[in-house]
């Protein structure tokens, strides 16, 4: 859909195309002419695609679901930033007026070794999902939805949790950082849950066992250069990393000072 200030731009892509995992994999340069400057970049693709497929040639995979900022299915680099250029916006809310008529766009895939390459700019993030059943979660008893009222949560807390919680997984923190470290991740899904009273039951083995999973995983080390918060569509805070690593000592310390007490 097209608003009154709407112009149509000519753009240049340079596009990872690849196969399949075997694949080495290459930068393939696309015209892409007559692009709406208020078509989203997906619908850019979109477009790109069909004029390929008019063609006779193969069109560009990529994840996408919702397409609202919400599911966190879509994500790559766009000009060596994950999402793109704008702060706190998914690629799929990211849109062509935040371009240059004639720009070149380079679009390359999340590249980590716990992402490993599926096909073009698609990558299998199911690392993330293991590490979310490994402890991402809390056991109650089913039953009728409480009085919102029934659990009494302090607001800074409920706000901070809330805020955890709006990580959606996307990776973006893991791609652009140096080490491909899942800390922001990882620390979100375990602080929203900390927070909360119902987290608490497991608050312990769930973060020894998050970390283990994502370690297992072979995501890096995190060396709190930031770059990570910088580029998550949601501004998750590093903060959660810091509260991660106190849940983490918190229940070294509670282990051994049972041990000890067994020991008496």
């Amino acid at each position: 859909m097209s608003g009154t200030n709407a112009k149509n731009m000519n753009l240049k892509l340079k596009v990872w195309r690849q196969k399949n995992p075997a694949d080495s994999g290459q930068f393939i340069d696309y015209d892409a002419p007559g692009i709406s400057s208020d078509s989203s970049f997906l619908e850019m693709l979109d477009v790109v695609n069909e004029r390929l497929i008019q063609k006779g040639e193969t069109p560009i995979v990529f994840d996408h679901d919702c397409r609202e900022g919400i599911c966190g299915s879509c994500g790559f680099m766009i000009n060596g930033n994950a999402h793109g250029p704008m702060k706190n916006t998914t690629v799929c809310q990211l849109h062509m007026r935040n371009f240059e008529d004639n720009e070149t766009i380079t679009i390359e895939p999340f590249r980590a070794k716990a992402f490993p390459g599926v096909t073009d700019l698609m990558v299998d993030r199911s690392s993330f999902d293991r590490i979310i059943t490994s402890g991402g979660y809390i056991s109650v008893d089913t039953g009728n939805a409480q009085d919102a009222n029934n659990i009494l949560i302090a607001k800074p807390d409920a706000d901070a949790a809330f805020e955890s919680a709006t990580c959606i997984g996307c990776g973006a923190c893991v791609a652009s950082c140096k080490n491909a470290s899942a800390m922001l991740f990882t620390s979100a899904k375990v602080s929203h849950l900390a927070l909360l009273p119902q987290g608490k039951v497991e608050r312990m083995e769930r973060v020894e066992r998050m970390v283990t999973q994502m370690d297992a995983e072979g995501f890096g080390a995190c060396t709190s250069t930031g770059t990570c918060s910088a580029s998550c569509p949601k501004g998750i805070s590093l903060s959660n990393i810091a509260r991660l690593n106190r849940e983490l000592l918190f229940s070294s310390v509670a282990k051994k000072e049972a041990s000890a007490a067994e020991g008496i």
